[in-house]
């Protein structure tokens, strides 16, 4: 396959983020793109040159593409990735992918079976400050992790309903819950602490919370907490902080600091981690391999478990413990 041939389903601000990122990748050909909101698909259509289709069922059945990117929110994603993978359309699915564990299993357990090429939404892995981290950790014991995902409330109004997004842990935080996945592995254990501290006073029928605590333990044995939060409007922190007994890890975004015995290192790397997301997808579409894909569907899967079994934990108080699975040690 010389070039891939790509639709969007979903086009709003992600989709187009998408569309002007694959278009500095020679291989990448737009073709096509479906949104629930008509206008919305004729506008991207026309600016992008795209053909706009009146569903998603027609643009996967039309013959224009060979890949598609999945950019609805995680409560409008009914049967989309199982038709792609009945046609065989490779796919990349925006995280979330979706707000019912089970159902995520399902399609994971098809999607696999079909042989198609399959990516998530998971960009920050793509990161060089990530991939020289990872690299800086092999082989070493990680004791504790710090994380944190602060900011503002975005202002889509779905945003703010629990049924629909998942609240920000899921939508948002789940990039810094997946880092942690992909640099010291599996959760244990999740015990989490909600509230709802501002966000009745703008939006009284909003039902997320607006911060959270999540304590937590890894199979390793490596505890650590995270602190989430969409009310703070003059301050941002998206971090993850490693600690071993004889190092320090800290990443910043494309920001890394490394302190141990030889080193005390603070480097500024390339931030162009869409780009790179985007480039493995197409080049694994192009080569049928999968390998080159650093963050597959059933991988968006297990950090989705993850971040709904922190929701659970927040509704009922109780810790949540996962079964450790020997394939992901």
């Amino acid at each position: 396959m010389n070039k891939v041939r790509i639709g969007f389903i979903g086009a709003g601000g992600m989709a187009e983020h998408h569309i002007k990122t694959l278009q500095k990748l020679e291989q990448a050909e737009l073709t096509a793109v479906h949104d629930a909101n008509p206008d919305r698909a004729k506008q991207i259509g026309e600016q992008y040159r795209l053909q706009v289709y009146d569903s998603a069922e027609h643009l996967l059945h039309s013959g224009t593409i060979d890949a598609v990117f999945i950019c609805t929110p995680p409560f409008a994603r009914d049967g989309i990735e199982e038709s792609a993978a009945r046609k065989g359309i490779h796919l990349l699915s925006e995280k979330p992918v979706g707000l019912d564990l089970e159902a995520a299993r399902s399609k994971s357990r098809m999607i696999k079976e079909s042989g198609i090429i399959h990516s998530s939404g998971y960009c920050l892995r793509y990161l060089e400050s990530v991939q020289k981290a990872k690299a800086y950790l092999t082989g070493k014991s990680v004791d504790m992790v710090l994380a944190y995902r602060i900011g503002s409330l975005p202002p889509t109004p779905w945003f703010r309903q629990m049924d629909k997004s998942g609240g920000q842990l899921v939508e948002q935080s789940t990039h810094q819950v997946d880092l942690i996945r992909y640099l010291v592995g599996e959760f244990r254990e999740v015990h989490a602490r909600y509230e709802q501290r501002n966000i009745l006073k703008e939006y009284p029928d909003a039902t997320i919370p607006d911060v959270g605590i999540i304590s937590f333990s890894l199979q390793s044995g490596a505890v650590g907490s995270f602190s989430t939060a969409c009310m703070s409007k003059k301050f941002g922190r998206g971090d993850v902080e490693l600690i071993g007994s004889d190092f320090y890890v800290a990443i910043r975004g494309a920001s890394l600091r490394i302190v141990d015995n030889n080193q005390e290192l603070d480097e500024k790397l390339s931030a162009e981690y869409s780009l790179e997301q985007n480039r493995a997808f197409i080049e694994a579409v192009r080569t049928g391999r999968q390998e080159l894909v650093l963050c597959g569907y059933d991988e968006a899967v297990a950090t989705l478990e993850v971040t709904l079994a922190a929701n659970e934990s927040a509704n009922t108080g109780r810790t949540i413990t996962f079964e450790a699975d020997p394939a992901r040690k």
